[in-house]
């Protein structure tokens, strides 16, 4: 074939990113088209292996995608190159992540090998990743690996990666392990899972010595509200909310959030409102309340808004205007606007005013409107823009059009009601 001719003049020229454009071009994997000869596949196989064992980075990385296309023949030569201990460490790299896109049992068996034997990080992290593609097949291969530990963290690794309900024996089997990434990626995989034998051991993860443990047991286990009776799971994450890791205790937080029980978010409210609680915490905890959506929530958000600063008052404001329950947004609207209304400093501050009026905007309540008409009197501009865009959600285009005839009305007021007829009149 004239490409082949083409590349292998390239090949000879060691112009390799030619040589790459010619074998890009054969139509590999494609009978239907024109089919090539024994002679012409192995002769594409070894210019493409040239690719790979001369190359650059890129040329090796385009060179990647036609070995796939070349079928099974590519196999024991890729894997002669992986195991040559002689070869450039990168094109044995390249040999390894390739093989990968084979599913055959001798890639299995080599991969699982390097695995065992290889000394350099990269190349057993290639290998890891690359068996993880194999699926089951590679579970019987990666478990004897768990014995060693030399070998044990890339193993779980790769079972994590697998996602199949027959990696949870050899995985709990290593929950335990000495090794904090062993145990932390052992978590991680069998909290993906609805089996039996998890939970208990995802309770008793709780208690790690290592922050990432507890923090992965707790998210797993706020994944199974179904069995917060069963296993009393309140009383297990509770304690884990006075955890001195922050990430812990932000993570029990949004797990108690989704059990969504009354015991739960009184927990959540009991550690919101102490002084000691940091603003972090308190911006996670508000977000815990406000996943549950009940009226009892709505009132602890109040409480905490009449003492918060401008952070967490941000943060509540804006999770209020986005509740989703049409029966709460009614009590949502008029929290913010008796909050609006009070002398709370930091319901004085323009970015305050501002989110009150996106909140406002986005409940849709008319019970706002008269708040976000006094916001037209602001001196400030951004304010005014707020309000006049939640006026428009609110369709109060008929209220604000009898109020440009009262001439009651205070001078500010009635020029912010002017502003905002002529801004709804813009296309």
């Amino acid at each position: 074939m004239k490409v082949l001719e083409q590349a292998t003049v390239a090949a000879r020229q060691g112009n390799w990113s030619l040589l790459n454009q010619c074998l890009q071009q054969l139509p590999l994997g494609n009978a239907a088209v024109s089919p090539l000869t024994d002679s012409d596949l192995e002769q594409a196989l070894n210019l493409a292996l040239s690719v790979l064992d001369a190359g650059d980075f890129q040329e090796r990385w385009d060179v990647a995608k036609v070995f796939p296309k070349l079928g099974k023949v590519a196999i024991a030569p890729l894997i002669e190159l992986l195991e040559d201990e002689e070869a450039e460490l990168e094109a044995r790299w390249f040999a390894g992540r390739i093989l990968g896109n084979f599913d055959d049992a001798s890639v299995v068996t080599r991969l699982v090998n390097v695995l065992h034997t290889s000394t350099d990080s990269e190349l057993t992290a290639m290998a890891a990743t690359a068996l993880a593609n194999f699926g089951t097949r590679a579970i019987e291969g990666l478990t004897p690996l768990l014995e060693k530990p030399e070998s044990r963290v890339l193993a779980v690794r790769s079972l994590s990666q697998i996602r199949h309900s027959q990696t949870i024996p050899p995985l709990l089997g290593v929950v335990d392990d000495p090794d904090i990434t062993v145990r932390l990626t052992a978590i991680e995989s069998l909290s993906s899972f609805h089996d039996s034998r998890i939970p208990p051991l995802l309770l008793k993860a709780l208690k790690d010595s290592s922050a990432a443990v507890r923090k992965e047991a707790v998210t797993g286990l706020g994944l199974r509200a179904d069995l917060q009776e069963e296993l009393d799971l309140l009383n297990g994450i509770k304690p884990l909310l006075y955890d001195f890791n922050a990430e812990v205790c932000a993570a029990a937080a949004i797990a108690l959030g989704r059990l969504g029980t009354s015991e739960a978010t009184a927990a959540l409210f009991a550690v919101l409102k102490s002084p000691a609680t940091p603003m972090p915490l308190q911006i996670a905890f508000i977000r815990a309340l406000a996943w549950v959506e009940t009226a009892q929530t709505l009132e602890y958000l109040q409480q905490v808004l009449s003492w918060s600063l401008e952070e967490p008052a941000l943060e509540i404001i804006g999770v209020l205007g986005r509740l989703d329950s049409p029966t709460l947004k009614p009590k949502a609207a008029q929290i913010l606007i008796d909050f609006f209304n009070s002398q709370h400093p930091i319901a004085k501050l323009t970015a305050v005013k501002q989110a009150l009026a996106l909140a406002w905007g986005e409940l849709g309540e008319l019970e706002a409107t008269n708040a976000l008409i006094t916001q037209l009197a602001e001196p400030t501009t951004s304010v005014r823009l707020h309000a006049i865009a939640a006026l428009k959600k609110l369709d109060a285009y008929p209220k604000l059009q009898q109020l440009a005839s009262d001439n009651n009305l205070a001078p500010e007021l009635k020029q912010g009601v002017a502003i905002a007829l002529a801004e709804w009149s813009v296309k």
